[in-house]
């Protein structure tokens, strides 16, 4: 028996036969062609993007539909790319500037975009190379006349052991015998995650070197709650997980129950679940989970898997998309939070020494106006359709808030002049995510409709450590005493305005933190879509008293591992099977 430790992607227990699948790489040579056969080369680029966007297309209708929106998202995202005209163009212009043939050109445009990708330290970027490489290989192998055999077509259960796997391999699983995933790469934050979380496949990545480990038909556990594999599992270690297995099950079954009940404390104070997204189509699982609306909508995604600015069509499409699935439930729309590590390829960023203290956020809309323009417009026609919030990113001063406003203010006399439809009482908030804003809540608050406290980055900066970087990331905690008595001061700064506040980092998706939270004043949390079931179900098992109890007992305390050790005592006494 050998157990491997890797990072929890999905969530569930299971124990299967392992299919080991070698991922195939492309190294294409430089091959030269004759400028008489330039023509024939650029045809044949062509025909691939045209060929790799059918089979896309062929691909998204043979899905089951109970998948739910995230893979939709997936193939959108490809088939952007393959319909791209300045990616196709970029490829075609290396193939006449440079006489190389359509596969040199394909392999080295494609290989600088997703180098471009991988170079980024925020992880959910650098992880987006693995699209990149996967439209690569879908046009490489069109080019050459291949075609990718099927992992669909199994008669028994497996769990899938590789390297790491595409976003558009996941999404052609057969869920009734593909039971697991275990890659040595990828992150919590990969398509693969996210597509395994999304059809309920338990997943342990970043495993490193397990797939030489293993041969086909191993037996194998796949832990994704605590992200452990177990290879060739001796008869106890089976009992046991197959108990944690019947208790993991039990749990979904009974999380099934209460979708469509509120989270209400046992003593009736009702507390608002709302979704994080990226991307429009997972507003479909929010509304599948249970969830009250979105919390947060992060808008940067519709410039980051391109080559282009958006247009302002495209903002709207994309939040009409939202608004509609959503019902009549509200949508929170972040402004475009590019600068830091997220750079679009056609935009030149000058270097800079911390670019997380630089021009990023609202401090780069503020610079690039006609661009910032464009997407307010989008938000305020999109207005017309539904109930929708704005919010800016990383405001630290009354100035940077009041210069957005001004600027809304303009969009808005812009459109009515127009005569294009909006409605004229969107509400306008800020994302608290710096010491600075922090400390300056209650000024902020006269002129904000609402705060939601951004936990990732308050924690960051108020602790000055890079929870991206290995050496010092055990130091980020969101329950350090100096980022708590900020979140409590907040609270209380936005009650004193009367302002809605919610916390939308990842501190508001873990179960652990839920009590604490209410306890602090919290009633609004944004979170991963796949954890408000869960968040639900601690909030209806508990009363606000006891949450207060728990909050005060832990202002009282000064260790960040002793306030970690009490609230996973707290939650795992309320729900077992989720620890």
């Amino acid at each position: 028996m050998e157990i491997k430790k890797g990072i929890a992607a999905s969530p569930g227990i299971c124990i299967a036969e392992a299919l080991v699948i070698d991922s195939e790489e492309y190294r294409i040579p430089r091959r030269s062609v004759k400028p008489s056969q330039r023509m024939g080369e650029i045809l044949r680029v062509r025909n691939a993007f045209k060929d790799a966007a059918n089979e896309l297309i062929e691909l998204e209708g043979s899905q089951d539909r109970s998948q739910g929106g995230k893979i939709k998202d997936i193939f959108a995202v490809h088939l952007r790319f393959l319909r791209d005209r300045s990616l196709r163009k970029e490829v075609t212009d290396l193939v006449y500037a440079k006489s190389v043939a359509a596969e040199f050109a394909v392999s080295t445009v494609l290989r600088k975009i997703a180098t471009h990708f991988s170079n980024v330290k925020d992880a959910y970027i650098s992880e987006r190379a693995a699209d990149i490489y996967d439209i690569e290989s879908r046009l490489i192998r069109n080019l050459l006349g291949e075609r990718r055999e099927d992992i669909n077509h199994l008669s028994k259960e497996v769990v899938v052991v590789t390297r790491d796997l595409s976003p558009t391999q996941t999404a052609g699983f057969d869920r009734k015998y593909i039971r697991g995933i275990a890659t040595d790469a990828g992150g919590r934050t990969s398509h693969t995650a996210i597509v395994a979380r999304s059809m309920g496949i338990p997943a342990v990545v970043a495993l490193e070197d397990f797939v030489e480990l293993v041969r086909p038909g191993d037996s194998l556990i796949i832990d994704g709650n605590r992200g452990i594999v177990i290879l060739e599992p001796d008869a106890d270690t089976l009992s046991e997980y197959r108990h944690h297995q019947e208790d993991f099950n039990a749990l979904e079954n009974r999380l099934i129950t209460i979708r469509e009940k509120p989270a209400t404390t046992r003593d009736g104070v009702r507390v608002s679940l709302l979704g994080n997204i990226e991307f429009p189509e997972e507003s479909d699982v929010v509304m599948a989970k249970g969830g009250d609306g979105i919390g947060l909508y992060r808008t940067e995604f519709l410039y980051l898997n391109r080559s282009t600015d958006p247009s302002e069509e495209e903002h709207y499409e994309a939040y009409a998309k939202v608004i509609h699935a959503c019902q009549g439930k509200p949508v929170t729309l972040r402004t475009v939070d590019l600068g830091d590590d997220k750079h679009m390829l056609n935009r030149r960023f000058a270097p800079e020494p911390n670019p997380f203290l630089g021009l990023r956020s609202i401090r780069y809309c503020l610079q690039n106006i006609p661009m910032f323009k464009t997407q307010l417009r989008a938000v305020l026609r999109a207005s017309a359709l539904g109930p929708i919030k704005v919010m800016f990113p990383m405001i630290t001063n009354l100035q940077e808030l009041r210069q957005a406003k001004l600027i809304f203010r303009d969009v808005m006399e812009d459109l009515h002049e127009e005569g294009l439809p909006y409605a004229a009482d969107v509400q306008i908030g800020i994302m608290i995510e710096t010491p600075s804003a922090a400390l300056v809540a209650s000024a902020l608050a006269r002129e904000s409709d609402f705060f939601s406290i951004g936990t990732n980055d308050l924690t960051q900066y108020t602790l000055a450590v890079d929870r991206g970087n290995e050496l010092v990331s055990t130091l980020y905690s969101p329950v350090e005493p100096s980022v708590l008595r900020l979140i409590r001061s907040v609270v209380q700064d936005a009650h004193r305005h009367q302002l809605e506040v919610s916390v939308c980092g990842e501190m508001a998706s873990e179960p652990e933190y839920v009590m604490l939270l209410i306890g602090l004043g919290v009633r609004t949390l944004s979170m991963t879509p796949p954890m408000i079931p869960e968040i639900k179900q601690i909030i209806r098992s508990v009363t606000v008293e006891d949450c207060n109890r728990v909050a005060r007992h832990v202002l009282a305390m000064d260790s960040e591992r002793h306030i970690t050790s009490y609230l996973r005592s707290r939650a795992r006494a309320i729900m077992p099977e989720a620890f």
